[in-house]
């Protein structure tokens, strides 16, 4: 599904504000020879998922930047591969951002038997946004209050229980609960979470591993169809410290979950440069903070460089997960 960003809409109070201030005024003079043409942002997830709507906040605040349009395309499926494979494809102009989260790529090079990308070689980051935890939820309607209700239920219907994935990070936070805490449930796949809300809401689907962004969504702005019990991460994140932590509650696990923009290895560094100072801005903004905290994230800024070596070494970390939650990769 192919989207434009309209240029009367997005980006008016950004752009307005830019230029009474003259803060965004040096990148839009530096960027006049790039682009050249109208930009696409890439996402691996269906609209409405969370993936989606983080991308087109990016797009609707990097547009007046850019001084082009931005059309936003989802490509679905395989775990975000396909969408993955797309740009790895695509012309190394800068034309082509993919805006997504880290670990989906990390994580898929050891959920696959043969990956078709090797992700560290094909792509080249061109900066960070954010880090966020993965959350275990149910629906608003479950009887379950709190992770030890969760696990003591589950436990009771053994290898009846089930629960919803839509990302490989996900997949491994399920995985771990359930080794963690002796549980037998079946992981359901999902390309969504707008997918699994519905058998999640009707008792078809017993818990729930959404990302932040989406669980919070429904907790908060959709009548709260979802409630958050837990979270993976060690330690509370400043953005989401009212979820306790799956480790507090006695399931040692600490992924964080990241996100970052990625294009074709071979772009010219200006470009790739560009483009980080770009996304930099969003994220370090007011308004781009105030995203971030909101869908329970803290705003995280790296440049290219620094961004490109933390992604190697979270390739090996979420090697070690993987292996930790017991996955067989797939076919």
């Amino acid at each position: 599904m192919v989207s434009r960003i309209d240029r009367r809409h997005f980006g008016r109070g950004v752009s307005a504000a830019a230029l009474a201030t003259g803060i965004f005024a040096p990148a839009v003079v530096r960027a006049q020879a790039f682009p050249t043409q109208d930009m696409h942002f890439i996402c691996g997830f269906p609209p409405g998922s969370g993936a989606d709507l983080i991308v087109r906040f990016f797009a609707e605040k990097i547009r007046p930047l850019a001084g082009r349009p931005i059309i936003v395309e989802n490509k679905p499926g395989a775990l975000g591969n396909i969408a993955t494979e797309y740009v790895v494809r695509s012309k190394p102009d800068g034309h082509t951002l993919y805006i997504t989260g880290a670990t989906v790529l990390a994580t898929n090079q050891h959920l696959l038997k043969n990956p078709t990308v090797n992700v560290t070689e094909a792509l080249q980051m061109v900066g960070t946004i954010n880090r966020q935890p993965i959350m275990i939820a149910v629906s608003s309607n479950s009887p379950h209050q709190t992770i030890a209700q969760l696990t003591k239920a589950m436990k009771e219907k053994g290898d009846k229980a089930s629960y919803a994935t839509s990302n490989p990070a996900a997949k491994v936070v399920g995985a771990l609960y359930k080794e963690r805490a002796g549980l037998q449930s079946v992981d359901v796949q999902y390309r969504s979470g707008a997918e699994f809300l519905n058998d999640l809401t009707s008792g078809n689907i017993d818990y729930a591993i959404p990302d932040n962004v989406f669980a919070l969504a429904q907790a908060q702005a959709r009548a709260g169809r979802m409630r958050i019990l837990a979270v993976s991460t060690g330690q509370r994140l400043q953005a989401a410290p009212d979820y306790p932590t799956m480790a507090e509650l006695g399931y040692p696990m600490d992924l964080v979950a990241w996100w970052g923009g990625f294009v074709p290895s071979a772009t010219p560094r200006p470009i790739v440069h560009q483009l980080g100072k770009w996304l930099s801005q969003i994220v370090a903004s007011d308004e781009g903070k105030a995203f971030l905290n909101n869908i329970a994230s803290d705003p995280w800024v790296n440049t290219p460089d620094q961004a490109q070596a933390y992604f190697r070494e979270q390739i090996e970390a979420w090697r070690e997960y993987v292996k930790i939650a017991k996955i067989e990769p797939q076919g």
